[in-house]
């Protein structure tokens, strides 16, 4: 359950004779038919701008605008309806039916090339930056989640946790069925390297999507393009399909200054909780030495009679039936430093389930950007913190995020641009996954005795510093036997985690002649990960410390060579040719303490029982170019027949160099029916058909032999 709180302040400064005086706000409303019903897709935007959304399922809209401009209102089978801004804050507007829209309107599509939408022979959905922005959460692909149609994204739902972005479905055994990210024209590297027993659910911790260092207030709008004959241009990597992302930019309107903050609170809601039986306690049955079977016997207090005694190693409740008269030894009473030691307690169920483990979580946002520009020039300078409490005792997760966007105009034929986005990411306890210690709720789920009451388990920690466990290996020997406190578990065997990562993009765009320009781009992403594991001194499992060091660079070189142009009036063209070359560099170094610590507490290399073997030391170094060539052909017949056809050829170095070179073809088509039929019941009708074929390489060091060094054994 949550609650969620969002105020949105904009204001606007005098930016000197030079510019225009412009307040920039947040309009909202709603638009209906003329019947009063919810008009849900319906595009709002600046006329004349790209600044665009769409309305969700009941018609509400909120769209960042300055006072003066025009907003027009689009929707297919009805008019088109223009507002002016004015004073007010709250513009609802009703579509009146006899209209269409104009499906001249452009789309991002693979390479960041904008096409019409009724000239694609493939599938593309937009989604609007506002409605990302407006789902708080750590990961932006969270936010995708019902908003396209065939993007399936499946979150693991943990601190910071992945998220699984598949478009239509698996399309590979193997290899990665994730859609390829573009921001800006920078592929963006969305790898989790979450070891393989988390994978497969035998424990370890999520460290979620590289792709969450995106901040979701940056994002203007995203394209969805489905299919390999949309993304036939990007090569293999996007052979599961691409989210294209365009992020804000600046304007020519004077400087604009948008603050926004929000808060969400959470909590667990019960009725989806697990449900406790409160009837039996520890035991497997009547197998132990008491009188009717239930309970251990031995003379625990000294007093010469026998007392009965929990069955500690125990970890289930099929025991004894709950009854308060009932007198014996609980987990408090075999401990020296609790008040409790060596005294009897009811046989009852805990007060407190493993249910009350949880507290309420709380996720605060704030986010300030700069815009503004001149005739020539326009800029962005945008700041975000992302502070995030968890679900669970000692778990936080924040990001700060740094972004600058900018283009200057040097003349009227060359443009520069740049995008640079720097992301600082630290987390304290992460959840463990899986059938793993770290992971409490799998004891809690599968191993756990009822008559063990969670608070007086935190109290005993808190109190102590030490791991005071109700499944110890006896009454007198105190050490867990299969599982810690679980608050020992948070407090003292928890993880930590940072990464550091920049992003972005330095382009030039040289307009030749009206019909064919030519754009030069380098891209980078890369970031250094630190990540620390730990298992303290007096744990179930064995001491141990695992330092593990990344750090990941790619390198995009861009040639992009665009046409468009009228052949005749009835027929155009429009293509690209284009190369591209990838760099790719993967530097790795994990070592792990041997044999466990020496010291309880501290949590170092040179803490090591033993020395270091290469058992305990992961070393890797990879690194791969892929240079490709491509181009795309667009056909348009009277304005409702388009045919287009891309080719793209890859050369990998991780492949045999007497066969690294291999093909993507597409061929894709579409027929705008509704130009021919003129029905008042038909506003748009398109038939569509493509085909493609993608190829693939694969990792470093996959087609020769290679050897890891192990420990030396006797």
């Amino acid at each position: 359950m949550r609650t969620n709180i969002k105020l949105l302040f904009t204001a606007i400064m005098l930016a000197g004779s030079i510019f225009a005086w412009a307040q920039q706000k947040t309009i909202s409303g709603q638009v209906t038919d003329s019947d009063g019903f919810p008009v849900a897709d319906a595009y709002v935007y600046v006329e004349g701008t790209d600044n665009g959304v769409y309305t969700d399922a009941n018609g509400n809209y909120s769209l960042s605008v300055n006072e003066g401009d025009s907003v027009a209102i689009e929707f297919l089978g009805f008019d088109t309806k223009t507002v002016a801004v004015g004073n007010a804050n709250s513009y609802n507007v009703s579509l009146s039916r006899g209209g269409s829209i104009d499906l001249g309107t452009t789309v991002a599509t693979a390479l960041g090339i904008e096409r019409e939408k009724k000239a694609l022979g493939y599938a593309v959905q937009e989604v609007s930056g506002d409605d990302v922005a407006d789902v708080s959460g750590s990961n932006f692909a969270d936010a995708l989640s019902g908003e396209v149609a065939g993007l399936n994204t499946q979150s693991y739902g943990g601190m910071g946790g992945s998220t699984n972005m598949v478009i239509r479905g698996y399309s590979s055994l193997t290899g990665t069925n994730q859609a390829l990210i573009v921001v800006d024209g920078t592929p963006i590297l969305n790898d989790t390297n979450n070891t393989t027993d988390m994978q497969t659910g035998r424990g370890g911790y999520d460290y979620g999507n590289a792709a969450t260092d995106i901040n979701p207030e940056d994002i203007e709008s995203i394209s969805v393009l489905k299919g390999s004959a949309a993304t036939a241009l990007y090569g293999s990597r996007a052979g599961a399909g691409a989210i294209i992302i365009t992020t804000k930019k600046g304007n020519k309107k004077g400087l604009g200054i948008t603050y926004s903050s929000s808060y969400t609170a959470g909590w667990a809601d019960k009725e989806t909780l697990p449900v406790y039986q409160n009837k039996y306690g520890a035991g497997y049955g009547p197998y132990y030495e008491s009188e009717d079977g239930y309970m251990n016997i031995a003379d625990f207090d000294g007093d010469g009679v026998d007392d009965e005694i929990v069955p500690f190693t125990e970890d289930a409740s099929y025991g004894a039936a709950f009854d308060p008269n009932r007198q014996v030894v609980q987990w408090f009473n075999i401990f020296p430093q609790l008040p409790g030691y060596q005294q009897k307690a009811p046989w009852v169920a805990g007060e407190n389930t493993p249910n009350d483990f949880l507290k309420p979580s709380s996720t605060f946002e704030n986010s300030i950007a700069f815009s503004g520009g001149a005739d020539n020039a326009t800029y962005r300078v945008g700041y975000t913190n992302f502070s995030h409490k968890g679900i669970l005792p000692n778990s936080e997760l924040e990001r700060n995020t740094l972004t600058f966007s900018g283009s200057l105009d040097v003349n009227e034929k060359l443009t520069a641009a740049t995008s640079l986005s720097y992301t600082n990411n630290k987390a304290t306890g992460r959840y463990g996954t899986g059938y793993s210690s770290m992971n409490p709720f799998q004891a809690f789920r599968q191993w756990w005795q009822t008559n063990v009451d969670i608070k007086q388990q935190e109290q005993a920690y808190h109190s102590t510093g030490e791991n005071i466990t109700w499944n110890t290996n006896s009454a007198t020997n105190l050490a867990p036997i299969y599982s810690d406190n679980p608050y020992w578990t948070r407090f003292r065997n928890y993880q930590n985690d940072s990464r550091d990562r920049v992003f972005g993009n330095v382009s030039l765009d040289y307009e030749f002649t009206d019909w064919f320009s030519l754009l030069g781009r380098v891209t980078m992403d890369t970031y250094t990960t630190k990540r620390e594991e730990r298992i303290d001194v007096g744990s179930a499992d064995v001491s141990d410390y695992t330092l593990f060091n990344q750090s990941v660079r790619e390198l995009n070189y861009d040639l992009i060579s665009s046409f468009n142009y009228d052949i005749t009036e009835f027929i155009n063209f429009d293509g690209n040719l284009g190369w591209n070359l990838r760099v790719y560099k993967d530097d790795i170094n994990e070592m792990s303490t041997n044999g466990g610590l020496i010291t309880p507490g501290l949590f170092t290399l040179d803490n090591s029982v033993n020395p270091l073997t290469p058992g305990d030391i992961f070393q890797y170094l990879g690194r791969y170019k892929v240079d490709g060539l491509y181009g795309r052909a667009s056909f348009g017949f009277y304005d409702k027949f388009f045919l287009e056809g891309t080719l793209r050829r890859d050369r990998s170095s991780t492949l045999p160099i007497s066969d690294n070179v291999y093909y993507y073809p597409s061929v894709s088509g579409s027929y705008v029916f509704s130009e021919d039929l003129d029905q008042p019941w038909l506003s748009f009708g398109k038939i569509r058909a493509n085909w493609a074929k993608v190829g693939n390489d694969t990792s470093p060091y996959r087609i020769e032999r290679s050897y890891v060094l192990a420990a030396n054994f006797d």
